[in-house]
C-alpha cells in the first residue's frame, strides 16, 4: 500500500492530469451528441408490451397484428419488430396476463374482445 507522501510531485501531477483528461473526454463527447438524440419522455420511456396496450385500448377491441403495428409506428413513432412482439403477447397470453387471443395473430386485452373470453393459446 502507498500514500500520496510518497509520491513524487510529478507522479502526483501525471495522476491528477489522467483524472482530468477522462472528465474532459466525457465532456466532449457530451457536447457533440445532437439534440435529437437526447432522451426524450413520453413514449421514448414506454415498453412495447405498454405501447400495444395502450393502442389496443384506444381502439377498443381486438386488432391484428399487423395493425398494431401500423398504429406504433403511427402513433408512436416506433416500428417493433412482428416476430418480438408476437412472442411477448403469446408470453403474457400464457400468463394470462392483460391480453387474450381471440384469434390467429389477433390479440385483445383481456375482457375486451367482446364475451370477455378471448382464446388462451
Amino acid at each position: 500500500m502507498w500514500f500520496i507522501s510518497d509520491l513524487t510531485r510529478d507522479e502526483l501531477i501525471d495522476i491528477l492530469e489522467s483524472a482530468i483528461e477522462g472528465q474532459l473526454r466525457s465532456l466532449r463527447k457530451l457536447r457533440k451528441k445532437p439534440r435529437g438524440q437526447e432522451k426524450k419522455g413520453g413514449a421514448a420511456k414506454k415498453s412495447n408490451i405498454s405501447i400495444i396496450e395502450d393502442i389496443l385500448r384506444s381502439a377498443g377491441g381486438p386488432l391484428h397484428i399487423n395493425e398494431i403495428l401500423k398504429r406504433a409506428k403511427k402513433s408512436y413513432g416506433r416500428e417493433l419488430r412482428r416476430e418480438s412482439i408476437v412472442s411477448a403477447l403469446t408470453k403474457k397470453v400464457l400468463d394470462r396476463q392483460t391480453f387474450c387471443r381471440v384469434g390467429r395473430n389477433v390479440f385483445s386485452l383481456i375482457g375486451k374482445d367482446g364475451d370477455g373470453r378471448g382464446e388462451r393459446v
